[in-house]
């Protein structure tokens, strides 16, 4: 039974560790509340239930503390990996009482785009669902901008918004003379000896590249020895920043409670929708579309209630165009399930449709056209969270706390941002290449080669003339007329 009287959560407040963690308060339904990190769990978690210490507080924790029926806590290895567990529960439960983390501040991320010509290692905030390689996240923001230009020195790699010349013979300067001199690289290279740079550079980042740090740890020492301290100091912080730079951060497995908590959401599921077991595979579709325009579908996949990225999928639609969401929900599911049923793969345990009767019954036509027994199916109606069964029964109406109604809202809304997010990259591609449509004589056959040949605009725009005559269909003079407009093209406006 959970603690209830306050006494009790005081001790066992006080048989928890001194070491770091993360602390899980719940109320009385067991639902998570607050999140918090601390130093030492015992001396952090004690205060809460100190009452001489609870009157001093500010009116909205002693309200917390006045909910709190039971905590639970997990133990980590340091503050840094207190700091983002925290982090990504807070994300993941969004309690009432966190107003931390609410803002979406993430930790940065290194991200390496390996389709572009010239990869540049850049900082993010966002993991986006593209073909770019990505690494951390990193608490240390200082330490990691330190590590990277380093690695600029040692690799002669590009960072930030550095762009590099082309010159001739089909190779690149990638920075002035004077950087050149001080990072002792090579500054006019290929795009072979610089992609050996990338993948030297990524081998780092990822932690298999050990002699970089041997090699600094042996020139401190040899400077020490010769009792030059402040180039000894220097490289023993040099050290020290790509040492904790680069510290994996451990895989925190969910505790077992909120497993529990994920099985019982399941379970209700079971119950309320009458199904024949809990549903352990659960996909959901949605439609995202600007007035009929960048019409996309996206599905995503939860295993126990959490999601499963590695199974996520999303559609362009292709058998008609304009403004029909039913139609492109029956094109999608059909996609969806004809592939698995030619695969021998098994249908998941509830399909979860974004949307009402129209959109559930566009998604039964797909299975009817396919010609298989559809899996357990309903919607999910957005204006009152109102659950639609392809069958006779009543539309459900759950209660907002339910834990089961909860679960299917999370998959909705997971599906409603993975597919938003193709719609604005799609959108975003083409105002890439609108461009194109403003240069005169330039027809759509001449376009699609164009941009066939270099794979994107930002390539085509960084071509020299040359370059861009030896496309099919274009001679020198049209060729170096292409080449003024694109570069006139980038030049701010007045």
């Amino acid at each position: 039974m959970p603690a209830e009287e306050p006494h009790q959560l005081s001790a066992k407040a006080r048989s928890l560790s001194g070491g770091p963690g993360v602390y899980l308060m719940k109320d009385r339904l067991g639902r998570i509340i607050y999140v918090g990190k601390a130093k030492s769990l015992k001396k952090r978690v004690s205060t809460y239930f100190q009452p001489a210490r609870i009157r001093t507080l500010h009116p909205k924790i002693r309200a917390l503390i006045g909910l709190i029926h039971d905590f639970e806590v997990i133990e980590v290895r340091s503050e840094p990996e207190a700091l983002l567990l925290e982090g990504r529960l807070i994300k993941q439960f969004r309690p009432k009482y966190n107003t931390d983390f609410t803002d979406d501040k993430r930790f940065l991320l290194v991200r390496v785009d390996v389709t572009a010509e010239m990869p540049r290692f850049t900082l993010t905030r966002l993991r986006r669902e593209d073909q770019a390689r990505y690494y951390g996240p990193f608490a240390h923001s200082g330490l990691l901008r330190r590590t990277l230009a380093q690695m600029r020195k040692q690799f002669g790699i590009l960072l930030g918004d550095v762009h590099p010349l082309r010159i001739a013979d089909g190779r690149y300067r990638l920075y002035d003379d004077v950087r050149a001199e001080i990072y002792g690289q090579a500054n006019d290279v290929t795009v072979a000896d610089y992609r050996r740079r990338v993948d030297a550079a990524c081998e780092f980042l990822d932690g298999r590249s050990r002699e970089w740090l041997a090699g600094l740890r042996r020139e401190m020492k040899t400077a020490a020895a010769a009792q030059q301290f402040e180039k000894a100091a220097e490289l023993r912080d040099l050290v020290f920043a790509l040492e904790k730079t680069l510290r994996r951060m451990r895989r925190h497995t969910r505790p077992p409670s909120l497993l529990r908590t994920d099985q019982a959401a399941l379970q209700t599921l079971q119950e309320t929708l009458h199904l024949p077991a809990p549903p352990q595979h659960m996909e959901c579709f949605d439609i995202s579309h600007i007035s009929g325009t960048f019409v996309v579908a996206s599905m995503v996949h939860f295993t126990g209630g959490r999601p499963d990225k590695k199974h996520y999928r999303r559609y362009s639609i292709k058998s008609f165009i304009g403004n029909d969401d039913c139609r492109a929900m029956t094109e999608v599911v059909g996609r969806r399930y004809r592939r698995l049923a030619a695969e021998g793969q098994p249908f998941p345990d509830l399909v979860v449709i974004d949307g009402g009767r129209g959109q559930v019954a566009a998604a039964l036509k797909a299975f009817v056209g396919l010609a298989v027994m559809p899996p357990p199916l309903v919607g999910l109606a957005k204006e009152k969270e109102t659950i639609i069964f392809p069958d006779a029964r009543t539309p459900l109406n759950l209660p907002l706390d339910h834990p089961g109604l909860n679960l299917l809202q999370r998959l909705r809304d997971e599906a409603h941002r993975f597919a938003n997010t193709y719609n604005a990259d799609l959108r975003t591609k083409k105002i890439r290449e609108s461009i194109l449509d403003d240069f005169p004589g330039l027809g759509s056959k001449r376009r699609v080669t164009l941009l066939a040949h270099f794979g994107t605009i930002t390539r085509l725009r960084s071509a020299t003339a040359e370059q861009i005559a030896e496309v099919a269909g274009f001679g020198p003079k049209r060729a170096a007329q292409l080449h003024g407009f694109l570069g006139r093209s980038t030049q701010p406006r007045p």
